[in-house]
């Protein structure tokens, strides 16, 4: 039975910072592609970052560049999104999600999500 522990999220200023994670068990981590979607009100989920199993390659959704950082503890079976500089358009439900698709196939629309996370809601003022 696949299990995720979500942490982080919640209320900041803009120009703030945020970090969240999920932890997995009951899957093969190491294996996984993981990635991160964002849900804002009123709108569709959309992917935000991705990770490929080998911790090499990363990929951005283009308003998030240079602001996100995604990364991964295989060993603790976590991943985490590391949100700088945030702004009130980054508002909504977060979501973690493993993936067996590569990252340019999620970024392109097509993906599997072998597991989500239940969401963490993150608000940014302004």
């Amino acid at each position: 039975q696949v299990q995720v522990v979500e942490s982080g999220g919640g209320f900041v200023q803009a120009g703030g910072s945020l970090r969240l994670s999920c932890t997995f068990s009951g899957l093969a981590f190491n294996i996984l592609n993981m990635g991160w979607f964002r849900q804002a009100p009123g709108k569709e989920r959309e992917v935000v970052a991705c990770m490929e199993w080998t911790g090499i390659f990363t990929q951005y959704e283009g308003s998030t560049k240079g602001r996100f950082t995604i990364s991964r503890d295989d060993v603790k079976n976590t991943v985490y999104l590391q949100m700088n500089s945030l702004k009130p358009d980054d508002t909504g439900m977060y979501y973690c999600a493993a993936l067996s698709t590569a990252c340019s196939e999620t970024f392109s629309g097509t993906t599997s999500v072998d597991a989500w996370g239940k969401g963490i809601q993150v608000t940014i003022s302004s």
